[in-house]
């Protein structure tokens, strides 16, 4: 098997970090939010319903878009619990209910209220010295769970449990990296991050050395993002993105991969 260079890396990023590579992917929904303020409601929404057919997700995320308008921020401080139960009481994404989804959203508008903003909630659990943002992680699901008084159990891990966290993972990927594919907005920096653990990413790990570990948990989670940051300390999930659309899009296949960038 061949080792992973930083110039391999490098490579792939510059090929397929692009816009043009996103769909199909949730992340294409934030595209449309200019400001911060809804962006980072709309990220919450969906990367938490990432889960499932990409068709669904996407079907899924765009019918509770449709209902918060061009502005959710604005349109969720003006809900009602009532309100958001009477709209989402048809809903169904697998196995998240409408009752789940009108929770969740009346939770997140009563955490901006308390804090002004979804951002102020992870910063409030953050702490410098931390090598990672789990803890800043824990605080935020632990408020959103508390306020909603339901365990939100098919939208939010328990980060304590020992989850790979991958959708919350995702989520602040999409909030503070900024480059051509990830959006930003965030002010944490980009080396706390961990990798969003998917199984093209554990697939891939797998094959070129960054673990052994056969469970896609928080410890393997964090096996892979020590591996990454020995070639970007300072972003380590800087190639995530490029190296999951091995995979995820129909022309690219894994048995390609080191044809075309193995020299």
């Amino acid at each position: 098997m061949k080792k992973i260079s930083k110039r391999f890396l490098e490579t792939i990023y510059t090929k397929y970090n692009k816009s043009e590579y996103v769909h199909p992917d949730p992340l294409e929904f934030l595209y449309n939010y200019p400001r911060l303020e809804d962006r980072e409601i709309v990220g919450l929404i969906a990367s938490s319903l990432a889960y499932g057919t990409v068709t669904q997700i996407l079907k899924s995320v765009q019918s509770i878009l449709s209902y918060l308008g061009p502005h959710p921020y604005e349109k969720l401080k003006t809900c009602t619990a009532r309100e958001l139960n009477d709209v989402f009481k048809t809903f169904k994404h697998r196995f998240t209910t409408g009752r789940e989804i009108s929770v969740f959203l009346y939770a997140m508008r009563e955490t901006i209220k308390n804090y002004g903003s979804l951002e102020q909630c992870l910063l409030n659990g953050y702490k410098e010295r931390h090598e990672t943002l789990e803890d800043s992680l824990t605080f935020f699901v632990q408020n959103i769970k508390k306020i909603s008084r339901s365990s939100l159990a098919t939208l939010l891990p328990c980060v304590e449990k020992g989850s790979a966290c991958k959708r919350l993972n995702l989520y602040l990927r999409w909030m503070i990296r900024k480059d051509a594919v990830d959006r930003g907005g965030w002010n944490l920096p980009p080396s706390k991050l961990l990798i969003p653990l998917d199984t093209h990413m554990h697939y891939f790990s797998l094959r070129y050395d960054f673990t052994e570990r056969k469970n896609a948990d928080i410890k393997t989670a964090r096996e892979i993002t020590k591996h990454f940051k020995r070639f970007n300390s300072d972003d380590p999930t800087k190639y995530d993105f490029a190296i999951t659309r091995y995979g995820i899009r129909k022309e690219l296949s894994w048995q390609d991969l080191e044809t075309k960038f193995f020299k």
